[in-house]
Formats: C-alpha cells, structure tokens, sequence
C-alpha cells in the first residue's frame, strides 16, 4: 500500500498559474473529494497528477518511487488508474475487446512483459474469465460484442470504468465520472464507487461537482480556488467552511 503524494505541484500557461503550488498526500483506504467552482483548477491538477500534462514544477510520488519525470503510460504501470470526463476507449472494437485489452495490459504489466494486443484469447481462459466478471460488475455482460462507437454515452462511462478496474490500479482517479449520465444510469457507477472504496489497500480521488455525491462517498475533501488549495478535512468541515460557501454560492448566482 502506497501513499499518493504531490510536493509544490505548479503548471503555469503563460503568465497564468493554472496549479499553485498544491502539496498534499492521500493514503490507502481514502476516498479524497477534490471540489472547488468551475476553472478551480481540479482537472488540471488530475492531469498533473496522471501525467497528461507536464508540470512546471514540482513532484508526484507513490510510495517511494518518483513519477514526475514519467509519461502517462508509464505513470499507468507505475499504478495511477485515471477516468475522464470524457471516454477514453477503442470506439471501433467491441465492449468485450476493451475490457480484455485492459485485462492483458494488468496482466503483462505483472508479468513485466511487452503488451502484445492480439494474443489467441482463447489460450487464456483466465483471462477471459476476468474480463467476463468485469463485465457482469459493471451490467455490461448483454452488450459485451457491440461496437463501442455504437453505445449510448452513459454505457461508454460504465466501460471506462469496467476498463479502469482491468487495470487494478493502486490509485483511482475518477473525473466527475457521472457527467452526462442520466438518473438511472449514475447510481451503478457510484455503486462501482462505493464497493472499490470498500478495498482499504486503493486509493480513490474524485473530482466531483454534485455535492450529494461527495457527502455520501468522501472521507475527506480538499478544495481548489483560483489554483491554490484552501481547504483540506472532513466532509461537514469543509462544506461549512466559509470558502466553499462562498465559491459554491458564487457559481449558483451565476447560474441563475
């Protein structure tokens, strides 16, 4: 079990600080709400964090091994586990063919082999038999040969998350993973959700909007404004806390 830890982490464009300087660590057996308005910075500091964007300074440790200098790809077989607010899948394979990719990368990662995409699955039964139980986690066994390209948004937010769980992460990072989903779509991705954090050994981080999402599943928040983070603890402590009422009473006037 390895500890998630981000020292100084900064990312300016331009003359902006997008992330300022955020240091923090988040421990095995917590599930860490990350909030704050919109242009707060959360994402940004996820794709710090994965790796997608290269930081202007600072680190990114899991246990002790030094990610910063690491790619995406590597800092996913190092154990970060991220999901997006968009898909991010093979739209021209089929459910099952995703969920299977993901299942053999795990495995040769393991393994500390090459990833070789196109082995004979039926030499490994396995393999199948793991991709088939994701698929019944996540209610996706009755549309496992379908195109991908051909799935409603809500079943494309599922398979990302049945392909983040094939990858048995240390870390999960979840971003805003029920945007886009209708009512009756969003509670099976939060029931994922609730049983991952059920397994002390994981991380989870999440950036979420809906604030009765993060009442009911984070241990603990931390809060962005303009970049810099302003609040850290627990849930009731930081929705009183001043600064998140006023950002999140700020974006409701907006909106109206």
């Amino acid at each position: 079990m390895s500890r998630l830890v981000t020292e100084n982490l900064t990312v300016r464009f331009g003359g902006h600080v997008a992330v300022n300087g955020v240091s923090c660590s988040f421990e095995p057996g917590t599930l860490t709400a990350i909030v704050g308005p919109n242009g707060a910075g959360k994402t940004t500091y996820f794709n710090l964090i994965s790796g997608q964007l290269p930081a202007s300074a600072g680190t990114v440790h899991l246990g002790d091994r030094d990610l910063s200098r690491l790619p995406a790809s590597g800092r996913t077989r190092a154990g970060l586990g991220r999901a997006f607010q968009l898909t991010n899948l093979f739209p021209r394979l089929t459910v099952l063919e995703n969920v299977r990719l993901a299942v053999q990368a795990a495995r040769d990662g393991a393994h500390r082999r090459g990833l070789n995409l196109w082995s004979v699955w039926s030499d490994h039964a396995a393999l199948r038999e793991r991709a088939d139980a994701i698929l019944a986690d996540i209610a996706l066994k009755d549309k496992e040969h379908e195109l991908v390209a051909n799935l409603p948004h809500g079943d494309q937010r599922k398979l990302e998350v049945a392909m983040l769980m094939a990858l048995e992460p240390q870390v999960f990072m979840f971003d805003e993973p029920t945007a886009g989903m209708n009512a009756a779509e969003a509670p099976v991705i939060l029931d994922l959700i609730r049983r991952l954090k059920a397994d002390r050994t994981k991380t989870i981080l999440l950036v979420e909007h809906k604030m009765d999402v993060v009442r009911e599943l984070a241990d603990r928040i931390i809060v962005l404004h303009n970049g810099t983070l302003v609040a850290d603890g627990d849930p009731a402590t930081v929705i009183a806390s001043p600064i998140v009422q006023e950002a999140y009473l700020g974006v409701a006037k907006e909106a109206a």
